[in-house]
């Protein structure tokens, strides 16, 4: 198994986690809600033979620390500290898988710093400002209920409203042989407060748009991909408005909106091949 190197990055404002492992083009992987460098490990496990594959804790969550923890931190922040990251592991352009806040964070990493990322996969992108505007609307209300409800110290409830809409049931979570869920430890569920008081709340003014995705396309194959069992999920009707945006086909990868966690073999092999065909 290849080794971890992990070390402290000082950005802007904040000192950043992250963990280095593997061998071949630099991947770098932007999880999930309050996912941090080290969520989605079984996935990595596969994609080090192929990558030098890069995790970091983002901004608020696990071992990165913040000059003002109070500070909101919008995804533009987030796309910056992967430009620091980045910039200071790499040269050339890197690869970049990105899931849902991740992807959200990657667009606007290709937008700003034009050439830094070669392809970026956008998995179930969360990126409310690309649907309709009646659609925006109500996703817009849904996660200020998310954020009110967790603010209000119920943030157990406010991730099963995050669960029902990215067409997850924790009740039937299905899963490849042999994967366990991440337990939800204290520290998880630290992570998940933060994100569900801050990232969700930064997430609904998020001013992402047709504009900055041509702006990201300009220098940057992007993949708009979704989960094959994430079709009822909000974020799946962003990745076919983003694939709409670019005129390509939307990429299906294996299970829902989690299908990085519960099928991290499948899950891997699948971006391996997209990785192979658009690089």
């Amino acid at each position: 198994m290849a080794a971890t190197k992990s070390a402290m990055l000082p950005v802007p404002g904040a000192e950043l986690y992250y963990e280095v492992r593997g061998d071949g083009p630099l991947l770098v992987i932007g999880q999930s809600g309050e996912g941090d460098a080290r969520r989605s490990v079984d996935m990595v496990d596969r994609l080090v033979e192929h990558y030098t594959v890069v995790t970091y804790d983002r901004r608020g969550l696990s071992r990165t620390t913040v000059a003002d923890p109070s500070a909101p931190v919008p995804p533009e922040t987030h796309a910056e500290d992967v430009h620091h990251l980045l910039a200071n592991l790499t040269d050339e352009p890197a690869l970049m898988l990105g899931c849902s806040l991740g992807a959200l964070y990657g667009l606007h990493l290709a937008a700003t710093h034009p050439g830094q990322l070669s392809t970026l996969v956008a998995h179930d992108v969360a990126a409310p400002g690309l649907l309709p505007p009646s659609d925006r609307a109500r996703i817009e209300r849904m996660l200020g209920e998310v954020e009110t409800t967790a603010r209000a110290g119920g943030w157990r409830a406010a991730i099963a409203m995050v669960a029902a809409a990215t067409g997850l049931d924790p009740s039937r979570m299905e899963t490849e042989s042999g994967v366990t869920l991440v337990p939800m430890t204290e520290d998880r569920a630290a992570n998940m407060t933060y994100y569900l008081t801050n990232d969700v709340s930064e997430l609904r003014r998020s001013a992402l748009g047709p504009d900055e995705v041509a702006a990201a396309a300009a220098s940057t194959r992007i993949v708009p991909a979704a989960g094959a069992d994430s079709k009822n999920a909000w974020n799946h009707q962003c990745a076919e408005e983003l694939a709409s945006l670019l005129n390509t086909p939307l990429v299906e990868f294996p299970g829902g909106h989690n299908g990085n966690t519960a099928f991290p073999r499948a899950f891997a092999a699948r971006l391996h091949e997209v990785l192979t065909l658009t690089s």
